[in-house]
């Protein structure tokens, strides 16, 4: 019987477990490292406009986003095109809890709400740090918050003085990438969320600030 040749029949075999390796596993960790250094790089939004695009699957929506901060702390997020058609309304309380005041029929799907609150609270960055790790790899601080089903990492230069990226991690790779760009007087003037699974993402860009 002649050899196997490894060029054929072991190369898919590799493929197969560096697929399954843990983007992850070579971070080391950093416990002299604060956690709470992330929190500056969360947006003050008070009254915000930003132009938005959401592609969802086959569907592209284009308008605007208002985010304003309410009298009680909460943060209220409205989406309407520029004919003033509202696509969903939400709130963010001050304790971090999700109202759905509003969402457009065709949009008004568990699996699209709780996506949709998922992806805001990264770009709020407000997360619960009681139980954060903090590591280091790839010349970058990895800030490891717990979550069902991985860790959403807030990712910043080693002296944590620039907010790289943020990823919703499963076990082993990314499956949400966030990114806030430009920060001008405590808000970003450009975000992107990019599902890597499947297509949903949403782009923002700072038009103006609203008046009250």
């Amino acid at each position: 019987m002649p050899f196997l040749r490894p060029g054929k029949r072991w190369m898919p075999a590799l493929l197969l477990l560096g697929a399954c390796r843990s983007q992850y596993k070579s971070l080391q960790p950093a416990p002299q490292r604060d956690a709470h250094c992330i929190e500056k790089f969360a947006p003050q939004f008070s009254n915000q406009l930003y132009s938005t695009q959401v592609d969802i699957l086959k569907h592209h929506l284009s308008g605007l986003l208002f985010f304003k901060q309410m009298p009680d702390s909460s943060m209220r997020l409205v989406f309407a095109n520029e004919m003033g058609f509202k696509f969903f309304d939400f709130e963010f309380t001050k304790s971090g809890a999700f109202v759905k005041h509003y969402v457009f029929d065709k949009m008004d799907k568990p699996a699209v709400v709780k996506t949709l609150r998922k992806d805001f609270e990264l770009v709020l960055l407000h997360p619960d740090l009681s139980q954060a790790r903090v590591l280091t790899g790839n010349g970058l601080q990895y800030t490891a918050v717990p979550t069902e089903k991985g860790n959403n990492y807030f990712i910043t230069d080693t002296a944590c003085n620039q907010l790289v990226r943020i990823e919703k991690s499963s076990a082993k790779k990314p499956v949400v990438i966030v990114k806030m760009w430009h920060y001008q007087q405590g808000t970003p003037d450009s975000i992107s969320v990019h599902h890597t699974r499947f297509k949903f993402n949403i782009t923002l860009q700072k038009t103006q600030r609203a008046k009250d």
